[in-house]
């Protein structure tokens, strides 16, 4: 298919390489990813060309903006990451689009920086790398001080895409003597999903009912819980929901397939939410634009829904 919009894809600025984290990279391989995460014109552009690939959505690689304790370099970091990206886009018009990143270490200041990015800089939604890092841990944005910014995004009519990063230090003693499942392999599954269901059962989409999420790899295997996650929550005491939890999922929620190029996973994801609340990502530099191009090209759907996943649902989320 030619002319997808992949819709979760990564750079970074020279303001963040101290937090691409390292740890599961040799030295090498590590300085090889940043260079490809820095590059924003030709070498990106012909792979994007080759793939059949002709918008991508760029946002902030993790651990990004979330990661800085102090929240005044937290703002200023995110203000110069959004110009950064809206030159590139000014640079290459057509070829990409693009996230704010914003600081909710200051909540209020994000909101401003988000209607900056938004009305003057011209991105298209906000993208958060996980909780927010504070001296004694992090903060979930099922938190209520984060109410006001998140009425703030769905008045500005823009998605707000919930990328993942590693656990809280306190909260990896399941992975201990096993880092190969701390990260993407597994842990940044568990970590999202997990918030995700906080921002759900805080009842956070009965207050602001028009806001919307985007997800990658799938949904964070969200998609194929659906049935025990509401058998067991309808019996909780206390719990009241306006709607059934796997509504707000399926309501006020977009998956993309970035990193799970399984043609199983995508047809149970589809049965579950139906094609039009999925977009076509790659996750690249971490994946292949290759790879996702030549299965998602094959995968055996019907022609309308392969337009909706590659092109039409991102055109009309993100208003391009």
């Amino acid at each position: 298919m030619q002319g997808k919009i992949s819709v979760e894809e990564h750079f970074v600025t020279p303001d963040h390489e101290e937090y691409v984290s390292s740890a599961w990279l040799s030295a090498e391989t590590h300085r090889k990813m940043l260079g490809r995460l820095g590059d924003l014109s030709d070498e990106r552009i012909e792979q994007m060309d080759r793939s059949g690939i002709e918008l991508a959505v760029l946002s902030l690689v993790t651990e990004g903006v979330q990661a800085e304790l102090d929240p005044q370099k937290a703002v200023t970091q995110a203000a110069r990451a959004n110009e950064a990206l809206a030159a590139v886009i000014e640079r290459h018009p057509g070829r990409f689009s693009g996230f704010a990143a914003v600081a909710l270490q200051d909540p209020p200041a994000a909101e401003r920086e988000l209607e900056r990015a938004v009305r003057e800089l011209g991105l298209r939604g906000v993208c958060v790398n996980g909780y927010t890092s504070t001296p004694d841990g992090g903060l979930y944005y099922d938190d209520p001080r984060f109410l006001p910014f998140f009425e703030r995004v769905a008045e500005l009519g823009v998605p707000f895409f919930l990328h993942p990063r590693y656990p809280l230090p306190s909260q990896r003693g399941i992975y201990e003597g096993r880092p190969e499942l701390l990260g993407s392999t597994w842990g940044f599954g568990v970590e999202t999903a997990t918030h995700v269901l906080r921002m759900i059962t805080s009842g956070l989409f009965d207050k602001v009912p028009e806001l919307t999420m985007v997800l990658g790899h799938l949904g964070e295997l969200l998609p194929f819980a659906l049935y025990r996650m509401q058998g067991r929550l309808k019996a909780t005491a206390g719990l009241n929901l306006e709607r059934p939890a796997p509504e707000y999922l399926r309501e006020n929620f977009y998956v993309s397939t970035s990193g799970n190029f399984h043609t199983a996973s995508l047809l149970g994801v589809l049965l579950e939410l139906g094609a039009d609340r999925v977009l076509f990502a790659v996750d690249y530099p971490f994946e292949e634009m290759a790879e996702a191009a030549e299965w998602f090209d094959a995968v055996p759907i019907a022609e309308a829904d392969r337009e909706k996943i590659g092109r039409s649902n991102a055109e009309r989320l993100f208003g391009l």
